[in-house]
Formats: structure tokens, sequence, C-alpha cells
């Protein structure tokens, strides 16, 4: 039997700005990446989110990011390494405190938007991460993209001595070459939760999917990840999670 994580972003509600359902997302899930702060999210948004996983069994995992609610953490910012390890360690803590709070590990780390796409291709920027990372606590994982372009994210984590664990997007578009298409790209974001629990289960069974600019590309991965500010993420997460268990993959934290 195929054994897979599924994962969503969440925890990105501020204030009345409400992003998604969670407590129609969560049940779909075996793990969570909460915003601690930066990006999304406050102090009360933490709290609830950490005391719904807990309630329903959910795996979870620090999501930090740029200091950037405007753009959602989704802009590049200039930022040194020094920084990026500074803030990161201090989004970490946040998360931490209410974690503490309800008797629970953090499971992992997994960088947001436009800070996820730098550690991709600028090695300073992979390195004060997974230092943040390190130093907080050695143990954990670090969730990076599989394939094409997650390389270097990946070297970095192991010379660091982390667990680094793969992620693959179904309800992201990729390239031929192995790389997810940019959002500038018409087609790059899909919304329709068939097709997305389509292409979830043939990413889990390490199956070849149809490319954005044409002909296929395999992905193998150990996480699937859905964006909880998608409108339609509950609904998309339980076709998800439908069609996996009719495949018989079963879903499971890593």
């Amino acid at each position: 039997m195929f054994t897979i994580d599924l994962n969503a972003d969440a925890g990105e509600s501020f204030g009345h700005w409400q992003v998604a359902d969670e407590a129609a997302l969560f049940p779909q899930l075996s793990s969570v990446n909460l915003a601690c702060g930066f990006h999304a999210g406050d102090p009360l948004t933490m709290q609830r989110s950490v005391a719904l996983a807990k309630r329903l069994g959910v795996a979870i995992g620090a999501h930090p990011g740029f200091d950037d609610k405007p753009g959602f953490g989704r802009r590049d910012i200039a930022a040194t390494g020094e920084q990026i390890f500074t803030d990161t360690l201090y989004q970490l803590g946040a998360l931490q405190a209410f974690l503490k709070g309800e008797g629970l590990p953090m499971h992992h780390v997994k960088a947001h938007g436009a800070l996820y796409l730098k550690m991709m291709k600028d090695e300073e920027t992979a390195r004060a991460f997974s230092e943040a990372v390190a130093t907080f606590n050695q143990k954990l994982a670090l969730v990076v993209l599989a394939g094409k372009g997650g390389e270097l994210m990946q070297k970095v984590g192991q010379e660091l001595g982390l667990r680094v664990v793969s992620e693959a997007f179904p309800d992201r578009a990729y390239l031929a070459n192995g790389q997810l298409a940019p959002r500038s790209l018409p087609g790059s974001v899909l919304d329709e939760p068939e097709l997305i629990a389509q292409r979830a289960v043939m990413l889990a069974k390490g199956e070849a999917i149809t490319a954005l600019d044409g002909g296929e590309v395999s992905v193998r991965a150990e996480t699937l990840c859905l964006h909880g500010d998608n409108p339609h993420a509950p609904k998309t997460a339980a076709a998800v999670r439908q069609a996996l268990e009719a495949a018989s993959i079963r879903i499971q934290a890593f």
C-alpha cells in the first residue's frame, strides 16, 4: 500500500480577515503548516488553529515567511542571511509557545511563499533558514520542494543534519523540466477539485502528470500540499482524500 502525507498551509487568517474554514479543512489532512504571524496569522489565530489540529490529531508544522502581510509573503523581500535567520527563529518561537500550551511537539518546518522560492536559488537564504531550524531543534523535519528546483534546499538541509522531506503540489501546475510553473503563467494555479484529486493520486504513486508547457513530468514526494487560501480548499481537500483512499493510498503524517 502507498502512504502519503496530506498537508495544507493554514493559520493564515488575521483579525476579522478569515482565509479558510479550518473546521472543514483540517479533518481531511494529516498535517498542517501554520503561519507564524509574519506573512499572515496572529496570536489568536495560532491558538485556535493549534487547538483545532490537536483535537483532530493533525500534526503541526511551522510555516515562517517574509514579514509581508500586505503581499501575503509572496513578494521577494531584500533581507540578509542574518535577518532571515533571526526572523525564522523568532517565528518558530512564537508558534512553539502555543504548542507548549497544548502539550504538543512541533512536527516540521516549511518556508512560505517567496521565502520558499528564494531558498530554491539562493544558498545564503537556504542556509540561513535551515540553520535557524537546526538551531531551534535539530530533530525537526525540513519540508522542501520535490524534483527540479528543490535540489539546493535539500542539499543545505542535509548538510546541517536535518531530515529533509520532499513535497509536491497537486493544485499547482508543473513545467516539463520538473519545476513549478510560475504563478504569472495562466493555468499555473488549479482550482478544480476533481482534477486536483486525480493529480494527487498520480503524484502519490509517482506517476507522470501533464506539464503546463506540454509533455509529462514525474515528481516523487513524501507529502502533498494543498493551499489553504484557496476559497475551495475544504472541498478540494475532501475530494483529494476521497480519491487517495479509493486508490488504497493511506494518508498519514510523515
